[in-house]
């Protein structure tokens, strides 16, 4: 047992980016259509979303951020806007929704979509935290 958790705390000691690798997590339940955001292990807020509705689909996995986009224009559906996006899965993203009264129930071409407001927020701790901090986990 000792030997165990010495190796444990070694590898702390030698990897130090290990034990902040997931300063923001994004947890998504498709099954309850909310999005909780954790900081530092602390749940901050707990959100409504729209995932894929039936005939598409939102993967799910874990996943680190691919790149962001404050005010991104979808090609795929007809420039449709995407505020505050956060491209975790090629295509997918977290973002921004002009169709808030459709939060809560599966809506979505297979992206994340947020109420603005929260898009903003989650897009801003990315931003300051790191995408290499950031961990989107999405769960059925």
């Amino acid at each position: 047992m000792r030997r165990h958790f010495a190796a444990l705390l070694m590898g702390l000691i030698l990897l130090p980016g290990a034990a902040l690798a997931e300063r923001v997590v994004a947890h998504v339940s498709i099954a309850a259509q909310e999005m909780r955001v954790y900081h530092e292990g602390r749940l901050l807020y707990t959100w409504p979303v729209s995932t894929a509705k039936a005939g598409k689909i939102t993967p799910a996995g874990t996943y680190s951020p691919e790149f962001l986009s404050r005010n991104h224009r979808s090609k795929r559906y007809n420039n449709a806007p995407m505020p505050f996006a956060i491209f975790y899965s090629g295509n997918y993203a977290i973002h921004g929704t002009d169709q808030i009264k459709r939060l809560g129930k599966p809506a979505s071409h297979g992206c994340v979509r947020l109420d603005p407001k929260n898009a903003k927020i989650l897009f801003e701790m990315v931003k300051a935290e790191g995408m290499e901090n950031t961990r989107v986990v999405i769960v059925q």
